[in-house]
Formats: C-alpha cells, structure tokens, sequence
C-alpha cells in the first residue's frame, strides 16, 4: 500500500535540490512512535494497493517528472516488493539514485539484501535511552538495532559524495537525521556526540526542530508542546561546539502540519 508520490521539496537540500525528491510514502510502519507526525498513514489505515509492476511503473514516472532521485519513506516492511519493483524499474531506464528513508529500526540482514540498490540512506537515529523509546515507540532495543543499521549503510555506501553543479545533489551516502523531542535535550547531546564520535565526517547529521504536536499526543503532556528556538539553538551549539562539520540544520518556521504532505493518494 502506498498513500502517495509525487515531487517532495521538504528534504535535505541535497536531497531535494530544485526539482524535488521523488517520493513514495508506503502506508504502515514497524514503529508505533505515539508522536508520528505521518500518523495517518503510519496505521497502514491510509492508502491505496498497488502491484509490484505498478511501483515499477512509479518510480520510472517520478523520473520522468525531473526527480532528482527516488525516495523510499517508511519502505522496511515491503522490501520484497520494493527489491522487486527497483529491479524491474533500473531494467527499464531508471537511473536517479535512490534513497532509503527509514526509521532506523532495521535489522542488518534485511539491509543486506538492499545492496547495489540503494545509493543513499537516510535514517533516523531517535534514541539511545532505553525507557524513552520503549515509553514513545515501543521499542525497547531501538538503539541497538539502529546503530547496528547505520553500521551497514555506511558499509554499503562508503562515504558521502556528490554531483557536481550549483544543486551539490548527493550521490551516495548516509545522513543520519534526528529529531529533537520536548524535554529529551539530554538523550539528543550523547546521540549527536555518538555520531560524531563514531562516524567523523563519514555520514552527514541532520539535527532536525520540526517537531509538531500532533491531536493524538493531547493526553501526554511532556510530548504536546514544540521545541523552543532557545532549544534548538543549544543542540546545534553543543554539535558545533564536538566538531560536527558535515550537517544540517532547519531554520524558519518548520514546526508545521503544512509541512505534512496531503496523503491523498496522488500519483499512486
């Protein structure tokens, strides 16, 4: 099931350059974050079917509107599928890097059966404290199995690189993205010193305020509220202050429901 592609302008700028990110949002999630800013469609609720020839047949039409590549959102539990459909698809012509957007809960070897056809994954790394992602995601291994993951993209991809030209597209490569949470300054400083530590300039960060409190989270008080610039500004001082040089940060007003996509189905 899949709830929407279409061009996408909300990435990285790597990403999403001047014609925007091709991206198809798959319906349903292996995470159940009580916060999901894509809750409509995160319940598998949302959406329409389709067959693998039809996804193929996506990917080629998204490349033909200019994407600069083919975005993969929430795509862990249709890799078959996907693997299926991007075969099909690179037969066919499609040649724009693909990208492999994803909560970060995976496991290796399902990863392992994505290699030669990813060239870019972007992944979350939500937590490192055990009771926060158990209480907000249900997921009480989520760092162990993410850092793990991020550990084979990299493999797979190697460090990052990009197409030459005023876009500076990204050609291959990892960017690590997290979100900042209400009162979780703490966790976000070790994951940000972990990534540096680890990986140097190996992977990209994308520290990320676009936090929206979304009608479901009314009843959990400490998640229904955005994060204040105050906030925000000392995240990002802590990583300039441990060295992260290859980032990105978000600046205005992103902490938006405009922000969330219309799961309409368009282009499904």
């Amino acid at each position: 099931m899949a709830a929407r592609a279409a061009l996408h302008f909300w990435e990285e700028p790597c990403l999403s350059g001047t014609n925007g990110s091709g991206t198809v949002f798959f319906s349903g999630c292996n995470l159940r974050c009580v916060y999901c800013q894509n809750h409509t469609i995160a319940q598998g609720q949302t959406g329409r079917e389709i067959t693998v020839e039809r996804l193929a047949e996506i990917f080629l039409e998204l490349q033909a509107q200019k994407a600069h590549n083919i975005n993969l959102v929430t795509p862990t539990h249709y890799i078959p599928q996907i693997i299926r459909a991007l075969q099909t698809a690179k037969n066919n012509g499609l040649a724009i890097p693909v990208v492999y957007n994803t909560s970060g809960y995976e496991k290796v070897d399902t990863l392992k059966s994505l290699e030669g056809l990813i060239d870019i994954y972007l992944p979350d790394l939500k937590y490192h404290d055990t009771a926060l992602s158990t209480r907000y995601s249900g997921a009480p291994d989520y760092f162990e199995k993410a850092s793990a993951a991020i550990d084979e993209m990299l493999r797979q991809t190697g460090r990052p690189s990009f197409v030459d030209g005023e876009d500076s597209l990204m050609r291959k490569g990892v960017i690590v993205r997290h979100l900042l949470l209400p009162g979780c300054e703490e966790d976000s400083r070790y994951l940000l010193r972990f990534l540096h530590e680890t990986y140097r300039n190996d992977i990209y960060v994308s520290i990320m305020n676009q936090y929206t409190p979304m009608p479901q989270i009314a009843h959990i008080p400490a998640l229904n509220r955005r994060i204040s610039p105050e906030e925000y500004e000392e995240i990002i001082d802590y990583a300039i202050r441990i060295g992260i040089e290859n980032g990105f940060i978000q600046e205005g007003e992103t902490a938006s429901e405009s922000f969330i996509p219309a799961f309409d189905c368009e282009g499904v």
